[in-house]
């Protein structure tokens, strides 16, 4: 049979007719039945009752696209989801050798699967189909080499029962067995007709390529030279017009090996293949140009034209189809290609004439624009802006409003967008302008230096955020970390601190009297805090929430002194809030947990080596245009006594020694409620860690342990033996609300009572909390809760419930005189905010412990708790050393937790990698004193009648809820 490409002249014998029409009714037979039977399991449509099936190839349906959303999965055609769900590659299939749709049954296993549920229960994956030949004379089948084996074959009575129907059809048709092929050659024809006067024909290649090369750059549909090429799963290559009309027309099929093929599959040829492409060099189609072009440039050359005559669909004009989109409406990327010639013209006279300043031209001539249409407000602003007056907010304030209301990058950009198209003016400053104002008050931007330089850290000073494992050595035999930890470097973290000082720094040395040239030495005291934030873990989506626990390392600027040599040592710097969480500095965050001591020592053991360096070095900074030296003193107060005992290599708080500060233990303790004094030492702690470790006297584990006083484990954090306030204040608060439900239950006359009658106790001392104090009842003591329970009102609400006159008097008193101690270490300065009760505090404490050992014996005969012993014993020493022990607590470190909540939810990325070092770079913008001088600009608009409304862009919603034309008058 030979058939010409216009398909026209057909000439075909009668024996070749007859054998190609049984092959032909063959192969619709067989296709015919493959339709009614599902790819997957094989099973016929018939079996369902509604008759549905689904596409093997093609994108999804709504359904299914809904719930790949809301799994968050990528899929989006079926071949992805059969190739995931039921390991089956359909890519390859052709119609004639497998069926092209599968059933309802199979279409909800991959419902089930994508809904956390198991598709192997109704159909595992070794029970697939495998199709085999439905008859061993079957050409269309058995001309496959992939035919495998099929459970459920077509049976050959139903092929032969098909065959005789397309049989009747084809008697109907006599030419039936050309009629697809004729169909094909017209639907060609068309196609290349139509589009003769878009495409280009290979005869307008000046090169004579080979024949092969010819056809391997022009559309197999149309036979032009490719253009918008696409190409197919079978790598083949067409016009994408050409391809999508033939889809249309003919269904989905690669017109050259009519292998199945949907529009989803087509992808762009590699960029090697289009620069050859683009490399063809043609002549130009318009009369009388003998030009000749390269392919990739053919468009920009037609366009020189002014009467176009060739294949104008090159040109960039408007040939009356759509309409011609305003310049303002285009994307970033047509207005540069429209304006291209435009731009080389004001370079080149920007270069010859303004010395190359191209932003002044343009500025320039949209000024007289302005000017010229009498637009003089727009033409002011503008002319502000160039003179360096601009009307919209400083890059800082943005950034200070952005981190105080926590809002992300998404909310911010699409508030300054609201903002900037009702008001006509760009009020607020773009997210690339707020990206470069935090780039100054973040570590590692600032260069100094270390004399003598640092042990084991590197003289690099521009260093950022880094991984906290990434000092750590992995082996095979090592410990496995599984945590995530950012940090950055303690060197770089404190000249950020320091520069952000600068102003500070600065009028203390005015306001002192001090030459403003000073070098220093300047004396640099800090707070270190350390602690867990518990369990930190986001309650949503589906499933059981695992528990997820987080730690920070931070420091507070205590305070800064410079020692003359007419006053001495002058402070010129002190943090009036040091127990607030604006100064107190995230330097180390870590996905992990406290207790795991081998993995706070991998983390922390090189953040406490950089500590070690600095102690014995000087930094040397540019402050206020002058080089400085300071030096560093280092006091880890802000831990918990959990942590103190954890990086102190001692036993935990339920250890018979019970105090972190001296060697009591709790029988002597409590013989003994007052007389104490401080004796640990860091460096006592590590001597005492090698005699446990080696035990050179050979002693016995009791002997030993009473030698080392419960030191059991290598310290590897120095800490100042002190208080902290804050946990203080929660430990005793927890024990008074023992003593409360004790008294209720007049547990003096008998202390033999029953867990379940203690349970009652506690039931009515909270019942009668929240009825009078309106205290609800708590899991763990927190710091709010002891701050009310402990007041007079509580003691007065408690007697109620008590019946004896004497107790109560008891119980009275032992309230006063706490409340009489508790000024003296929260407070941040006794001496001056409460010193009348720092001299009576000796007389407290002793008849605190007076009523302890004889009121309360029943409970406090031979044992006591560790923060009741510090509090009556330690307190006066640690304040005649420091000061103040309130003002060194480990409450900022506390109250960041929320915020770390906060920025978790708000600013971070979902990777836990990037979502820890988004985290801590928000938390270090929002402690920054430059930046704080800002945060009020939200609050001042508001206070003056100018207010933003942040709150619809918190919450995703649509508009801007707020007179933001007000804004124009503020001036910053």
């Amino acid at each position: 049979m030979t058939t010409p490409r216009n398909g026209k002249d057909l000439e075909l014998s009668a024996s070749d007719n007859n054998e190609a029409q049984v092959k032909r009714l063959e192969e619709d037979a067989h296709i015919a039945i493959l339709q009614h039977l599902c790819r997957i399991c094989g099973v016929s449509f018939k079996m369902d009752q509604q008759n549905r099936s689904y596409p093997v190839h093609g994108p999804v349906d709504n359904e299914t696209q809904d719930v790949l959303r809301r799994k968050e999965k990528k899929a989006t055609s079926w071949p992805e989801l059969i190739s995931k769900v039921f390991k089956i590659d359909v890519r390859g299939d052709l119609d004639s050798k497998h069926p092209t749709r599968f059933c309802h049954n199979c279409w909800s296993i991959m419902h089930q699967k994508f809904s956390n549920s198991c598709s192997e229960v109704y159909f595992p994956r070794n029970n697939a189909v495998e199709w085999k030949p439905h008859s061993s004379t079957c050409d269309i089948c058995n001309s496959s080499k992939n035919w495998g084996k099929r459970k459920g074959t077509i049976h050959q009575n139903a092929i032969i029962k098909k065959r005789k129907i397309s049989g009747e059809h084809g008697k109907k048709n006599k030419n039936g067995n050309i009629s697809s092929l004729w169909k094909k050659n017209k639907t060609l024809d068309q196609i290349k007709n139509q589009c003769k006067h878009i495409h280009l024909d290979p005869n307008l290649l000046v090169v004579d390529y080979p024949s092969h090369f010819i056809k391997s750059v022009t559309c197999q549909v149309c036979e032009h030279i490719l253009s918008d090429p696409v190409q197919t799963s079978c790598k083949h290559l067409f016009c994408r017009t050409c391809l999508l009309k033939y889809f249309k027309i003919m269904g989905c099929y690669c017109p050259s090996c009519r292998h199945t093929c949907f529009p989803t599959d087509l992808i762009t040829p590699v960029k090697s293949f289009l620069s050859i492409l683009n490399s063809l060099i043609l002549k130009c189609t318009v009369t009388g140009c003998d030009e000749e072009i390269l392919l990739g440039k053919y468009s920009q050359h037609i366009s020189k034209h002014k009467e176009i005559k060739g294949k104008d669909a090159y040109a960039h004009i408007n040939k009356g189809g759509r309409p011609r989109q305003h310049l303002l409406s285009l994307t970033r990327r047509a207005q540069k290609h429209r304006l291209r010639e435009l731009k080389m013209q004001v370079k080149a006279f920007s270069d010859k004439e303004e010395g190359g300043d191209v932003k002044s031209v343009c500025l320039t001539l949209f000024l007289l624009a302005l000017r010229a249409r009498n637009e003089h407000r727009q033409a002011d602003e503008l002319e502000a802006i160039m003179e360096g007056r601009g009307a919209g907010l400083q890059p800082a304030v943005c950034l200070a409003i952005r981190v105080n209301t926590f809002l992300s990058c998404s909310q911010y950009h699409k508030m300054y967008r609201t903002v900037k198209a009702i008001t006509g003016r760009q009020i607020f400053q773009p997210l690339h302008a707020l990206r470069n104002a935090e780039k100054a008050l973040l570590p590692g931007y600032h260069p100094f230096e270390w004399k003598p330089p640092l042990k084991n850290v590197s003289t690099s000073t521009d260093v950022g955020i880094i991984d906290g494992l990434s000092g750590l050595n992995r082996s095979v035999d090592e410990y496995p970390v599984d945590a995530i930890s950012k940090r950055f470097r303690y060197d770089a973290a404190l000249v950020s601190a320091l520069k952000d000082l600068e102003e500070n720094i600065l009028e203390g040395l005015k306001s002192k009297d001090l030459e403003e040239y000073l070098s220093g030495p300047f004396i640099v005291v800090i707070k270190e805090s350390c602690d867990g934030m518990g369990d930190v873990s986001e309650k949503h989506g589906c499933g059981p929430a695992v528990p997820e626990k987080a730690v920070r390392f931070s420091f507070t600027i205590m305070n800064i002194s410079v020692t003359n040599s007419k006053n001495g040592s002058v402070r010129i710097f002190e943090e009036a809030k040091p127990n607030s969480e604006l100064c107190c500095k995230p330097v180390c965050l870590m996905l992990a947990d406290e207790s795991d001591h081998e993995t706070l020592t991998a983390i922390l053991g090189p953040l406490i080596a950089e500590r070690e360096s600095m102690k014995y070095s000087e930094l040397l900074l540019e402050i206020g245009g002058i080089r400085r030296s300071f030096k560093f003193i280092f006091r880890g107060t802000g831990y918990d006594e959990k942590l103190v005992r954890e990086v102190e290599g001692l036993e935990a708080s339920g250890s018979v020694y019970i105090c972190t500060l001296c060697d009591a233990t709790r029988l002597e303790a409590s013989q003994n409620l007052v007389f104490h004094s401080i004796t640990r030492s860091h460096s006592e702690n590590l001597q005492r860690y090698e005699t446990w470790r080696a035990n050179p006297y050979h002693e016995s584990v009791d002997e030993l342990r009473d030698r080392v006083k419960g030191v059991s484990a290598k310290p590897f954090i120095e800490t100042l033996p002190s208080i902290d306030a804050l946990h203080c204040d929660i430990g005793n608060a927890a024990e008074f609300y023992r003593i409360f439900q004790l008294e209720i239950g007049e547990v003096y006359k008998n202390s033999k009572a029953t867990i379940e009658e203690r349970k009652k106790w506690q039931a009515t001392l909270d019942k009668h909390l929240r009825k009078r104090m309106n205290l609800k009842p708590i899991m763990r003591m927190n710091g709010n809760f002891a701050r009310k329970l402990m007041s007079k009102e509580t003691v007065e609400a408690i007697c109620e419930l008590i019946h004896s006159e004497e107790r109560k008097i008891a119980l009275t008193e032992l309230m006063d005189l706490y409340l009489k101690m508790k000024p003296v270490w929260r407070s941040s300065c006794p001496a001056k905010e409460c010193p009348e009760l720092l001299c009576q505090y000796s007389y407290h404490s002793q008849r605190f412990a007076e009523l302890l050992s004889t009121k309360f014996k029943y409970r406090y005969e031979g044992k006591i708790t560790n923060y009741f012993h510090k509090t009556l014993a330690h307190v006066p020493e640690i304040i005649e050393r420091d000061g103040s022990i309130g003002a060194w607590a480990s409450e900022g470190n506390e109250s960041g937790n929320k915020l770390f909540r906060r920025f978790r939810k708000m600013n971070a990325r979902q990777s836990k990698t990037y979502e820890m070092e988004d985290v801590l770079k928000h938390h270090w913008l929002y402690t920054s004193k430059y930046l704080q001088k800002f945060m009020n600009a939200h609050a001042t608009l508001k206070n003056q009648g100018f207010t933003v409304d942040l709150e619809p862009f918190q919450e995703h919603q649509e508009g801007i809820d707020c007179p933001v034309d007000s804004l124009e008058l503020m001036e910053f």
